[in-house]
């Protein structure tokens, strides 16, 4: 895999809460053009896109601001973990709770609880930029 794609409504915002999650901006561009409505399968695609890195750089998502066409809601912003579609990308961190605090800076919300799964991990949910569920484990061992 190369790289998850989110769409979100407030690109700033979403760098800063991916940024604070540890990953790394990679630069901000525009993406436009014929070749793009080709690919996509709509007409007068204007977006600005910003990769961002995983520290060791095996992983990415690629945020995107669409300024035209407009953007369309698949589903409440706050649509529950067991809602059809992609729900969640899982981020390790070395400490749950200091992570936790450092996005509720940022927008992110607790859905549940951070929790024990035995001795293994500790683990939670968050809605971050655009609805999407940021899960989170810190491992134990």
């Amino acid at each position: 895999m190369d790289h998850v794609g989110i769409v979100v409504d407030d690109l700033d915002a979403a760098v800063a809460f991916f940024t604070e999650l540890g990953m790394e901006p990679g630069g901000r561009m525009p993406v436009q053009g014929q070749w793009v409505d080709r690919v996509v399968g709509l007409d007068g695609v204007e977006v600005e896109i910003e990769m961002m890195r995983t520290p060791d750089g095996h992983g990415a998502l690629e945020l995107t601001k669409f300024h035209t066409p407009d953007l369309i809601s698949s589903a409440p912003d706050d649509a529950p973990p067991n809602t059809l579609g992609l729900r969640r990308v899982m981020f390790a961190v070395d400490d749950i709770r200091d992570t936790v605090d450092r996005l509720r800076a940022h927008g992110g919300e607790l859905i549940g609880e951070i929790d024990r799964f035995e001795d293994l991990f500790l683990l939670c949910y968050l809605r971050g930029p655009a609805g999407v569920i940021v899960a989170l484990a810190e491992q134990l061992r």
